[in-house]
């Protein structure tokens, strides 16, 4: 790697074991699940409206459900099937939600329009700015790192706001996640020609890819690649988490800081990650709806582990059945990585939009140890790549005490669990300041509607 300059973050930032097990394993395609579960609310938002209705025949790509309002994203079939029923199922947050069960067909029958071949497509010159960002509105794309926040939304400038570059994600900072990886080196060509799709869409000339140091093949694929496409470079970057956390890659890459309580675009910056690239690449290329991501199956004592193409609504009971089942001695099933992803308390859970990733690990990695009293010793303000002080936060919401936590800044925290990571007494540091930043986040809300 000595050949490229390796840019990160300046404040805090932790590393833990990277565990990429699964990062030389290609892409395989997950068969079609007895069922699937399509959530309503599959993003940061309005959840969408139902179209359909139990008995009702839908193809592969058919619109389930429609968007409601700005901040909002449609819903998509991922199979050719019958509505089974229309129920309350768990997600990824722990809650039953409104989903729609639909029984597959052997075979997709595609709705008319959407090119399921693998061909290149690559002219971007026939579609505007506008009509970009209609197809991603239309296909339902949101975020696909992890926050799920509707792709349209981002890509539509306030007033007054000028976006001056696009920054592609490519970081997956997260340990064991590899979906990105992959990505990179099998779809390179096609995740180029969603950024230069996106950087249209913002009326952009210049995009940076960063990717970590760690993933030298991608970084040596995609700058070769990317001599081809003008205005596009790639950024090789240290291996720090969080690296890809979107403001401290904003400030890896272009030296500036997103203020307090402000977005990316407040700097000029957009950011999206490489699946939501690809997904895009997808969506004004191929008319193809998001009904489907690359999720990394992985964990120490899982025999078939590897990254696969998963339709959106399949149960992870059923991806990990079909991996060899969970192994004696697990105690937990994460879904995305374990800084940052949420443990899920069933294998009832169908994968979404957001789902990178499912993690398997042994029962004693996830004990908690016992926790004892702060020492004071400061590690968790030098780990939080915020300049936060977690200690503080964490004992001002165990009391209630709201206005000194946004004093704070409170409101600030990214929940990368760096904090928690480095404290050597155990304390709760990340579920306490997640408590306070949400707390802080709805006051300060109630305060501006009022």
């Amino acid at each position: 790697m000595s050949e490229y300059k390796l840019l990160t973050f300046p404040k805090g930032g932790v590393h833990p074991p990277e565990n990429k097990l699964t990062a030389d394993l290609a892409i395989e395609r997950f068969p079609l699940p007895s069922k699937v579960y399509i959530h309503l609310q599959q993003h940061i938002g309005v959840p969408a409206q139902i179209l359909v209705k139990p008995k009702d025949r839908v193809r592969t790509g058919q619109l389930l459900a429609q968007a409601q309002g700005f901040v909002s994203a449609n819903i998509h079939s991922s199979v050719t099937g019958t509505v089974f029923k229309i129920d309350e199922i768990y997600d990824a947050s722990g809650y039953r939600k409104t989903a729609i069960v639909i029984t597959p067909e052997p075979e997709d029958e595609w709705v008319e329009g959407i090119d399921t071949s693998d061909d290149l497509k690559a002219d971007i010159g026939q579609f505007s700015s506008q009509e970009i960002i209609q197809k991603v509105k239309d296909a339902g794309i949101v975020g696909m790192g992890g926050a799920t926040f509707p792709t349209h939304v981002k890509l539509s400038i306030p007033d007054g706001k000028k976006c001056d570059i696009l920054i592609i994600n490519g970081v997956e900072c997260e340990p064991y996640l590899t979906s990105d990886h992959r990505l990179m080196l099998e779809k390179t060509e096609e995740i180029l020609v969603g950024t230069r799709l996106l950087m249209k869409a913002l009326n952009v000339d210049r995009a940076v890819i960063g990717i970590e140091a760690n993933k030298p093949d991608a970084i040596g694929k995609m700058t070769e690649a990317a001599k081809k496409y003008e205005g596009i470079t790639v950024q090789a970057l240290k291996v720090k988490y969080p690296q890809g956390g979107e403001k401290q890659l904003i400030k890896a890459i272009t030296g500036r800081e997103v203020p307090s309580g402000g977005l990316p675009i407040d700097i000029g910056a957009v950011v999206q990650n490489v699946g939501t690239t690809f997904a895009v690449y997808e969506a004004v290329m191929k008319n193809k709806p998001l009904i489907e991501r690359i999720v990394t199956i992985t964990g120490k004592d899982l025999d078939h582990r590897g990254n696969f193409r998963v339709r959106i609504g399949t149960m992870v009971k059923d991806i990990i059945d079909y991996v060899g089942g969970l192994p004696e001695g697990t105690g937990k099933v994460v879904l995305g990585g374990p800084m940052m992803g949420k443990a899920t308390k069933t294998l009832e859970v169908p994968v979404g939009k957001g789902t990178s990733g499912i993690l398997l690990m042994r029962r004693e990695e996830t004990k908690r140890k016992k926790v004892l009293p702060c020492i004071h010793c400061a590690r968790c303000v030098t780990a939080c790549p915020q300049g936060l002080e977690p200690y503080l936060i964490m004992s001002l919401a165990e009391r209630g005490i709201w206005d000194k936590a946004e004093e704070a800044h409170a409101q600030d925290c990214i929940m990368c669990g760096s904090c928690s990571y480095v404290c050597p007494s155990n304390r709760p540091l990340q579920d306490y300041t997640q408590f306070a930043r949400n707390t802080v986040m709805s006051i300060m809300r109630a305060r501006k509607k009022k």
